[in-house]
């Protein structure tokens, strides 16, 4: 019998919870029961209960995925999102944690994006739910840094801090300039310190909602041994 190679799975994703806060100033999931367990006794037969949950939460909750409607109206949205964008995607680990808060194209220098999911990693998840999360100091990609991976064919770009734009103003240039490319943009992304700089592939497909151009995500990194 052929020996199974080695796979390690790394959770890239922020656990939900109820009430807990991802963007300053957007509520948090209600987490609750459609169906109790007590509630389901009379609907079943002796001994036999169940739990349907039911959640309210917005699109912009924990670790998500951005598709180009999330910015450009009219574009495609998370039904329209081709897997081979969002799962086994070759993946690229960036490290940005010179203390800078803002990344520019240097942090790609010598690199080959091509298809790639290049995953920005800052550190800054160590501040997650804390109010420095949410704060001035939280690293984001420059103008120049998307151009930069929209010029050289990434395929997604992720990021593990609240925001892969500056929230100093409204302009949000990365979230324009990839979004219109069709590079997806995953944001709040956590655990990157766990992979290495290359030879994994990322997975994080959003559930296909026509209509909505954000949705929480399973983001995880498969390694093979």
């Amino acid at each position: 019998m052929t020996p199974i190679s080695a796979t390690t799975i790394v959770d890239l994703t922020h656990v939900l919870e109820h009430g807990m806060v991802t963007y300053p100033g957007l509520p948090g999931p209600e987490i609750g029961d459609h169906l109790s367990w007590e509630d389901s006794r009379s609907r079943y037969s002796a001994g036999t209960e169940f739990q349907i949950g039911s959640i309210t939460v917005i699109a912009n909750t924990g670790t998500y995925l951005d598709s180009p409607a999330h910015r450009h109206r009219g574009a495609s949205d998370l039904a329209d999102i081709p897997l081979e964008r969002v799962a086994v995607v070759p993946g690229l680990l960036v490290s940005a944690q010179d203390g800078a808060t803002s990344i520019g194209p240097s942090a790609f220098e010598g690199l080959d994006v091509s298809g790639r999911a290049v995953l920005v990693r800052t550190g800054w998840d160590r501040h997650w739910r804390t109010e420095a999360y949410g704060g001035p100091d939280a690293p984001f990609l420059t103008r120049d840094a998307a151009t930069w991976l929209v010029d050289g064919g990434a395929w997604l770009v992720g990021i593990d801090s609240v925001n892969i734009d500056s929230t100093a103003d409204g302009e949000r240039p990365a979230h324009t300039l990839l979004l219109a490319a069709g590079i997806p943009v995953l944001e709040h992304l956590t655990a990157l310190d766990r992979l290495p700089a290359s030879g994994f592939e990322l997975h994080a497909a959003p559930v296909p909602v026509r209509g909505m151009g954000t949705f929480p995500v399973r983001a995880y990194a498969v390694l093979r041994g």
